[in-house]
């Protein structure tokens, strides 16, 4: 008889692929916003899609630009990014915040291929 012990992980995400790296570049930005406004204050942004949306093609733009730090934070405008598209998955996916993308300037969302 084994001892051997049981775990079925079958169809279960393997989180271990995610690099910590990137969840504390997240958590940086999180903890930078909570400082200057207050925790979890970003869930209640009025127009939250539009703005969130805005806010992630500014820094991507600026990325693109060759800048690499946001001069405000000081932090990474890739880690700014990611935490935008974090804020838009949890406006969908909780349907908090239903309003849509009043995506005026279709010229922008053109140029980095976005489309709503």
């Amino acid at each position: 008889m084994s001892n051997k012990g049981l775990k079925y992980d079958d169809g279960k995400l393997l989180m271990s692929l995610v690099k910590p790296e990137f969840i504390e570049g997240v958590a940086e930005v999180l903890t930078y916003g909570a400082n200057k406004y207050a925790p979890n204050s970003w869930q209640n942004v009025e127009d939250g899609k539009r703005r969130y949306t805005d806010a992630l093609l500014r820094h991507l733009n600026q990325y693109l630009k060759g800048e690499e730090k946001d001069d405000e934070s000081g932090l990474e405008h890739l880690k700014h990014i990611a935490t935008n598209i974090m804020f838009l998955q949890h406006l969908d996916d909780n349907n908090s915040n239903p309003d849509k993308c009043n995506c005026n300037n279709k010229d922008i969302y053109n140029k980095f291929h976005i489309k709503f």
